[in-house]
């Protein structure tokens, strides 16, 4: 019967974690609903054994028992990955969007978006001055200024891959790493290490809470 009670408790959590938003942090949105069959899965299958061994009380096994505290520290201690140190270990480059209008006014364009058109239309010249609206976390590489950033996925942090901009930072301001931050401004041309790239000029820096779902496909 311990066995079902722990089908049951696991099941709960996995449901729990679909509908709480903790899985925003982990998974991409669109598996969400896979998870939660399988957390019903679960659940389902504890109901059973649990049926079936009414009458009898399982002798607690160690493996068991960790398994019992394991769940209640999934509980306790809710996920809260560091974007910056994970972005830090990763190479730039974004996966292709299924569909991506670049026809969209600039300030209408996400930081992704803004990232896969300065990649596939080079010359910073040809954003220089538009108006910028986007938000991120700050990211910091070793050896190079802070940058904003966004993490994107195609299924989930495993295979996070991060985008990011060069900001020029106000000498007022000293970004804190993992911040998220929202800033309008326009784009401006900067040349760094021999070359010419678009980097953003803030007008106004906001501070943000994470948003409830932080990762981009």
């Amino acid at each position: 019967m311990i066995r079902g009670f722990l089908l049951l408790l696991w099941g709960w959590i996995v449901l729990w974690s679909v509908h709480s938003g903790r899985l925003d942090l982990l998974l991409r949105g669109v598996f969400h609903s896979l998870v939660g069959v399988s957390g019903l899965v679960l659940a389902v299958a504890g109901v059973a054994v649990v049926q079936r061994n009414l009458d009898s009380w399982d002798k607690p096994r160690w493996p068991w028992l960790a398994a019992g505290a394991m769940a209640f520290l999934v509980l306790l201690l809710p996920p809260n990955p560091s974007f910056s140190d994970l972005a830090s270990t990763r190479p730039q480059g974004l996966p292709e969007p299924p569909d991506l209008a670049f026809v969209l006014p600039p300030e209408q364009r996400t930081l992704t978006e803004w990232v896969r058109l300065l990649r596939s239309q080079p010359d910073p010249d040809l954003v220089d001055g538009n108006p910028v609206n986007i938000s991120g976390f700050v990211l910091s590489r070793k050896g190079q200024p802070p940058q904003i950033a966004r993490l994107t996925v195609r299924c989930c942090l495993a295979d996070a891959t991060p985008a990011g901009l060069p900001v020029d930072w106000p000498q007022t301001m000293t970004p804190r790493v993992n911040q998220w931050l929202k800033i309008k401004g326009k784009m401006g041309v900067e040349t760094h290490l021999g070359q010419r790239r678009a980097i953003v000029i803030p007008e106004t820096i906001t501070p943000i809470p994470r948003p409830k779902r932080p990762l981009e496909p």
